[in-house]
């Protein structure tokens, strides 16, 4: 398969090319690195990304930023960074995207725990996780040619725990075979529509 990974060289983008290399090409899309780059938050240059990959086998996204302050300091401003990044940019990656993945193939969003079980200052992060869900599930009603949309949800994942650990008091951190496993259920699986959640 042909496979390209927006955030291929993020926390979890690493752990996923790397899986996903030894039995598949992989084309690793980033900012400011990869083997091509893209901006989430521009449809130009998503669609720049795609006249250089040409077609795929499938779509991994593991990109996308949300800003996390408490709920009575985030400011209309603040909000939008989860909006035009994490929210629109993998909305726009898909919306485009469907167009450039082969028959049968598959594009895999990524969101997070904070959709369901959120903490203090994701008032932002959560919103957008949320929005992203309800998003896979409507969308994936409407594709053709087989292509399959689901969405990776994973709890705080070990390679972040040393980073993250005082927002998430008593959880525990995610093996991150499990998460990679996520990932390889829903672009060798037959889910679609589906929020693979990954949470403990």
């Amino acid at each position: 398969m042909k496979i390209v990974i927006v955030g291929g060289n993020g926390t979890i983008g690493r752990k996923v090319a790397a899986h996903f290399r030894t039995d598949h090409t992989v084309i690793v899309a980033g900012r400011t690195k990869g083997d091509v780059s893209v901006d989430m938050e521009s449809s130009t240059s998503i669609e720049n990304m795609f006249a250089q990959t040409g077609t795929v086998d499938a779509i991994i996204c593991t990109a996308g930023e949300a800003k996390w302050a408490t709920f009575r300091t985030l400011s209309e401003e603040d909000y939008y960074i989860g909006f035009k990044s994490k929210l629109m940019g993998q909305v726009n990656l898909t919306r485009i995207g469907q167009s450039y993945v082969n028959p049968n193939g598959s594009i895999t969003l990524t969101t997070g725990i904070l959709a369901d079980d959120p903490v203090e200052k994701t008032a932002s992060a959560a919103m957008v996780n949320g929005a992203i869900h309800s998003f896979v599930k409507a969308a994936s009603l409407e594709l053709v040619n087989g292509l399959r949309l689901n969405a990776v949800s994973a709890g705080m994942v070990e390679d972040a725990y040393e980073k993250y650990r005082d927002y998430f008091p008593g959880h525990n951190p995610v093996a991150m075979t499990k998460v990679v496993n996520g990932y390889v259920r829903s672009v060798l699986g037959k889910d679609n529509g589906n929020i693979i959640r990954i949470y403990e």
